[in-house]
């Protein structure tokens, strides 16, 4: 193992990173594109962009924006400052519309608050029949979800969705999903150091961080048809809050899913077959 890896790792950890080896290998395979664990070490240009990158870690930037892209399922999404990070958490989301849509042919599915457009593209992916639109209001994430959905299919449109209901046609529409912003303003006072990186917009959910999921239960029913679904991220102590909000709206057949960690992460709502 080289002393520029060491090195690197050593000043990670000395500023409280996370996993900061992890961080400290990709980095090196980013600059050098060689492996720290058999290389003799970085040249002179390399040492000098490492650097420049370690700082910028250091200052607990997160690692997806320095690197520029990031997985999520089995595809590759370009990622930077403005736009939310895909994180393995959301995964479940994304797979939990793909089970429901096993048996819907032709599906037309929205992505509502779509960042990087990652949960709309796996339905894609999964499903290339499918009639996928992807919607964001920040022209920060914008350049991201254009770049990302490219050549794809994927639809993209630039809105506001506490206004963007009215454009829907009635019970239009197959599935619904959205990572919405869901922290509370208390959990917005104490950001992480990375995710204080984020974009705000992305995180915000209001004072008690249920501000989008009131929008989504209320306005975007009529556009599903009957027995279509709404699936949502939540926040892992969220569930019984948006479920009861479900059932407020009229949904039905809520159930809460887990992410890999064991917390809870995805609300799935149903419109009824016959919507009173």
């Amino acid at each position: 193992m080289n002393a520029a890896f060491q090195s690197l790792c050593a000043r990670l950890q000395a500023a409280g990173v996370p996993d900061a080896r992890f961080d400290a290998a990709q980095l090196y395979r980013f600059v050098t594109r060689r492996d720290p664990r058999l290389d003799d070490g970085p040249t002179d240009a390399e040492a000098a962009r490492l650097d420049v990158l370690a700082t910028r870690r250091a200052a607990r930037e997160p690692l997806q924006y320095l690197l520029g892209e990031w997985d999520f399922l089995d595809f590759t999404l370009k990622v930077g400052p403005g736009v939310l990070c895909p994180r393995a958490d959301s995964e479940v989301v994304c797979e939990t519309a793909i089970e429901l849509l096993r048996n819907v042919p032709h599906p037309t599915v929205l992505d509502l608050c779509a960042g990087t457009g990652c949960l709309g593209l796996g339905v894609a992916r999964a499903y290339p029949d499918a009639r996928v639109t992807c919607v964001e209001k920040s022209g920060d994430a914008w350049p991201y979800l254009q770049a990302n959905t490219m050549d794809t299919g994927v639809e993209t449109v630039r809105a506001d969705v506490f206004s963007w209901y009215r454009t829907l046609a009635p019970e239009s529409v197959d599935l619904i999903l959205s990572n919405p912003p869901y922290l509370t303003a208390g959990e917005m006072r104490a950001l992480m150091p990375e995710t204080s990186h984020e974009p705000a917009m992305a995180l915000d959910g209001g004072t008690d961080g249920l501000d989008f999921y009131r929008l989504l239960c209320a306005r975007y029913k009529a556009a599903l048809r009957p027995g279509g679904w709404l699936v949502l991220e939540i926040g892992c102590a969220q569930a019984a809050q948006v479920l009861a909000l479900g059932g407020q709206y009229g949904w039905q057949n809520g159930r809460c899913r887990k992410d890999y960690g064991g917390n809870d992460r995805v609300v799935v709502l149903q419109k009824p077959e016959k919507d009173g």
